[in-house]
């Protein structure tokens, strides 16, 4: 069960946005720089992450919460396979308007996102590497609530019970 949304960097003339998912149980980032804030770029998204994960996808991302947000407007395609036509890949649930407690892992992991891409940055410039070492630094830090833990470490050992 997975939590996800925009970061939005320097407002103006740039239009390329951050959609973060952060699975609940362990806390595991997702970072995709899309070219702008639309419905059509999230599902594209999903569609490219269900072809990268394959049939782990529907285990792994079994429901997704969303704010109310017009990039997530588009239920149907979020909600569509794109490898098996006329099936669906996720449910997907909508929190209360100004609830962003409804997908708190979300929004704590948009803050520490923030440590290292600060408000106000153009992602128009940023490159794929970059985002995968901020990808990378938030999936190895340690967490207090997972006795120091970090979120890979916890992730791969959920896996290992999926397979």
């Amino acid at each position: 069960h997975v939590e996800m949304d925009s970061v939005i960097g320097q407002k103006g003339g740039q239009k390329a946005t951050l959609l973060t998912i952060f699975e609940r149980k362990t806390r595991k980032a997702i970072i995709r720089k899309q070219p702008d804030k639309t419905a059509e770029s999230v599902v594209a998204a999903l569609d490219e992450l269900e072809r990268e994960y394959g049939d782990k996808f529907y285990r792994l991302f079994k429901t997704i919460t969303v704010d109310n947000g017009t990039e997530f407007a588009d239920c149907e395609g979020i909600e569509r396979s794109c490898i098996y036509p006329g099936k669906k890949r996720t449910q997907v649930y909508y929190c209360h308007p100004y609830c962003s407690s409804e997908r708190g892992s979300n929004e704590n992991g948009n803050r520490m996102i923030r440590r290292k891409i600060p408000k106000g940055t153009n992602f128009d410039n940023m490159s794929k590497k970059e985002i995968a070492q901020v990808q990378k630094w938030l999936e190895n830090y340690p967490r207090r609530m997972f006795s120091y833990k970090s979120s890979k470490q916890l992730y791969m050992e959920e896996m290992k019970l999926l397979i």
